[in-house]
């Protein structure tokens, strides 16, 4: 592995988590504070920001077509263990008519979900490894392969969270770099971290072994541990991944105020089952 981990995590720990999130008054109904970033306040702003490489701008509705693409930051998401086929045909056509950026849903239910958005710019995403992350990287690989060849678009995948804990950072990042390699260049790979179950210097080593087995986006939580996703992880793993990586934020989020504190600490998706809501 060329990645000298210790060395990063001392260069980057000691800046970022002695920073406190800030989180636009604006955006919750207070007055503005004017920081020239705001994309719904200065238009130039979003402009300015795709000039330097962002793929997706978070923007509150209500803003004309900035504000319509909004919709597009969310993944709509169904992965209980009880989901039946017919819910999952809802989430696919609620997914079409809000514009949602992807359905996100278990890997057998790739192919239904793949027929009912087939030509709605709708992403097709699959879990692999979910939720706990500790299955082989072989298994998680033929998971990943198989869900491509079902219609997924996407993948997002669980770290091996043990072996992160124990400092196996070989085995973590090649475990993650499987999955990359089996995706493809086509096929964005998300990497949940887990974030509830580690400390901040382990996130950090995380997001940094995700960027360098080349993931498309580091992920904050499955939703099915201890708790969901903070601003604070978001804000701590966009310092840590910068602008060439997107941050997921998954986890807890079931209402518009606090999809927006996420995309303000960073975040470029958004993981959420009440997705719905969050937009209305």
């Amino acid at each position: 592995m060329n990645l000298d981990i210790e060395k990063l995590v001392n260069e980057i720990v000691d800046d970022v988590l002695k920073q406190s999130v800030v989180i636009c008054s604006f955006a919750q109904g207070g007055e503005c504070g004017d920081c020239m970033y705001c994309v719904t306040l200065h238009p130039q702003a979003v402009r300015n920001i795709v000039t330097v490489g962002a793929v997706r701008i978070g923007a509150a509705p209500g803003i004309g077509a900035v504000g319509e693409s909004m919709n597009r930051f969310i993944d709509h998401t169904l992965l209980k263990p009880e989901a039946t086929p017919q819910e999952v045909i809802k989430l696919c056509e609620e997914a079409k008519n809000y514009a949602f950026a992807a359905v996100c849903v278990n890997s057998c239910y790739i192919e239904l979900a793949a027929r009912h958005l087939q030509g709605s710019g709708v992403e097709i995403c699959s879990v692999v490894g979910f939720p706990l992350g500790s299955c082989t990287s072989k298994t998680k690989a033929f998971e990943t392969r198989e869900a491509i060849d079902d219609g997924a678009t996407e993948i997002d995948m669980v770290i091996n969270v043990g072996q992160l804990k124990a400092q196996a950072y070989d085995y973590v990042e090649w475990d993650i770099r499987r999955v990359v390699e089996t995706a493809g260049s086509q096929v964005p790979v998300k990497v949940i971290i887990e974030a509830c179950l580690l400390t901040d210097e382990e996130k950090i080593k995380a997001c940094l072994l995700a960027k360098n087995a080349g993931a498309a986006f580091v992920k904050t939580s499955t939703g099915f541990s201890k708790s969901g996703a903070t601003t604070g992880d978001v804000a701590l793993m966009r310092k840590v991944v910068g602008s060439e990586m997107g941050v997921k934020a998954a986890g807890g989020i079931r209402d518009f105020e606090s999809a927006s504190k996420m995309v303000t600490a960073g975040a470029s998706r958004i993981g959420a089952s009440a997705s719905v809501k969050i937009v209305s």
